[in-house]
């Protein structure tokens, strides 16, 4: 079991800076401009990485695959409108690179993994629809990178054989990625407890790649553990194509990495006590014991002498009751707090 994975430079994992990853997917509509466009916004949102898919209509579908309900094409036709061209890759990964992000992509067969592979892709990303190609995954394992697999549509029997495919090729970099496959996907068949679900069988870095409408649900993810977040990501919603209607647009990618970073930040270690930022608040917003009137030197204390009110400088109230009878070690002016020092013992 891993309990990190390092992609690059960066470690993923529990407590560590959440993993934040754009998916381009199809949004490039087949232009180079555009595909690059995608890249400077998903830099300027401070992601770490970004993603598109590889593949081929004639390695993905059969031509006599029935037609979606949603769509109004057959899925080989859709498919093949929105190849990603071969030549491009290098272009797009250097092109990433520059900009000190990860460049990966989602491989659909094996050519794709080799062409991947030739161009240097750190990692290799499994869509939910592949994760029963046994053998498919082991190719990619074989390539001895770090694997995540997204697991939409999945029980955990078919993670558990994913799981043990690439750790067959002695590959232990597995992360996973709670998923739903409908996109978008209703709120309610989220499920995001699952999340915590697989940390606790898996004990392996566990994120969440995300089709729900807007940001809100990605960052509750994070607030659950997802180490990893993943998110379509558009130019413009009202692109045609097959992802732009459920994608994020630049401002909101933005929005949504700002959140998760600070969401972060505010998870904290879950250890209850005071920042050391709140001294001050603690030091003059708390009560403590405060002479009601002047006190003079070796009278014996009564409750009539004292209240309690702020500032916190003094002794504090659950010792009220204790300094009664005490005598004063000095002269106490009204208003002034009393410390053990000013009391005898």
């Amino acid at each position: 079991m891993t309990k990190y994975v390092k992609i690059n430079k960066k470690l993923i994992g529990a407590n560590k800076p959440v993993y934040i990853i754009a998916e381009i997917g199809a949004n490039h509509n087949c232009n180079l401009n555009t595909a690059k466009n995608l890249i400077d916004k998903a830099y300027e949102a401070g992601v770490d990485a970004v993603k598109f898919q590889t593949y081929k209509a004639d390695k993905l579908y059969s031509k006599k695959t029935p037609r979606f309900s949603k769509d109004d094409i057959d899925p080989y036709d859709l498919i093949k409108k929105h190849e990603l061209p071969s030549e491009w890759h290098k272009k797009l990964f250097n092109y990433t690179i520059d900009k000190n992000l990860d460049f990966f992509s989602s491989p659909f067969d094996y050519e794709s993994v080799d062409l991947l592979e030739k161009i240097g892709v750190p990692c290799y990303k499994v869509a939910s629809f592949e994760i029963t190609d046994l053998e498919f995954l082991k190719y990619i394992a074989h390539k001895n990178k770090p694997v995540i697999i997204s697991t939409g549509l999945a029980d955990i029997e078919e993670i558990n054989d994913a799981i043990n495919a690439v750790r067959s090729t002695d590959n232990n970099d597995i992360i996973l990625l709670h998923c739903n496959s409908l996109y978008p996907s209703p709120y309610n068949i989220v499920n995001l407890k699952a999340i915590q679900t697989m940390q606790k069988i898996y004990k392996m870095p566990i994120g969440f790649s995300d089709h729900t409408l807007g940001i809100h649900i990605p960052i509750a993810a994070v607030a659950l553990g997802a180490c990893i977040i993943e998110k379509h990501f558009t130019l413009d919603r009202n692109m045609v194509g097959p992802d732009h209607s459920f994608a994020i647009e630049p401002e909101e990618l933005k929005k949504m990495v700002s959140n998760i970073r600070e969401l972060q930040k505010a998870i904290g270690d879950g250890i209850k006590k005071r920042s050391i930022l709140e001294q001050e608040m603690y030091d003059k917003g708390r009560r403590s014991i405060i002479a009601a009137k002047n006190i003079p030197q070796d009278t014996k204390i009564s409750r009539d002498m004292i209240v309690v009110k702020r500032p916190g400088y003094g002794i504090k109230p659950k010792f009220l009751n204790k300094i009664i009878g005490k005598k004063t070690k000095r002269n106490i002016k009204a208003e002034e707090w009393i410390t053990w020092n000013d009391i005898t013992k």
